[in-house]
């Protein structure tokens, strides 16, 4: 079933073409990939990045947008990746990058992709657990800024993923949400040294 990928705001999408556009932001850029590259580079597959800030004891999470990630695509391969951020002054580009979520995000999509149902992808960080996951919203139809992780919704790890938690693994949001608030609550310490 194809997923549904909500189309990115046009101001987030022009600030990363006219930093594409820009030899300084790219030859800045910390992405030898990227400032490597010979030929034109486009902005592919936009995806809401969602931050994961609570959850409450009934399970109900507490989300926010964070910003637009773009994969910037040169030829058939993702060199690197753009990310915009929301301003007073509406939507404006904020850094380029590389790394294994790029790769891994392009494998969770392709995976996504066999599944019998219709989702909307977004990215979910867990920024308690140095996590990133694929969110695979349940109604392709939603407002892609908007919205919290349905108890149906699917989480897919990306990769690196914390340790004991398998990358590249679908998870109904119900399943995984307990296990990541145990991980990323903090233990009350016990006792006092002697």
């Amino acid at each position: 079933m194809p997923l549904h990928v909500p189309p990115a705001p046009a101001p987030a999408l022009r600030s990363v073409l006219t930093a594409l556009g820009s030899p300084t932001a790219v030859r800045e850029a910390r992405t030898p990939s990227l400032r490597a590259v010979q030929g034109p580079v486009t902005p592919e597959l936009p995806l809401p990045v969602h931050v994961l800030d609570s959850v409450s004891a009934k399970g109900v999470t507490a989300t926010r947008l964070a910003g637009w990630r773009f994969l910037i695509r040169s030829g058939d391969r993702s060199v690197a990746a753009a990310e915009t951020r929301l301003t007073p002054d509406g939507w404006a580009f904020s850094h380029f990058f590389e790394g294994p979520y790029i790769p891994s995000t392009e494998r969770a999509l392709a995976q996504a992709e066999t599944l019998t149902q219709a989702y909307q992808p977004r990215l979910l960080s867990v920024p308690g657990l140095y996590m990133l996951t694929l969110w695979l919203h349940g109604d392709p139809t939603a407002d892609g800024a908007a919205g919290h992780p349905a108890a149906t919704d699917l989480l897919v790890p990306l990769a690196p993923a914390p340790p004991g938690i398998a990358a590249h693994r679908p998870h109904q949001v119900a399943d995984l949400l307990p296990v990541l608030t145990l991980r990323a609550t903090p233990t009350p310490l016990l006792g006092s040294p002697a």
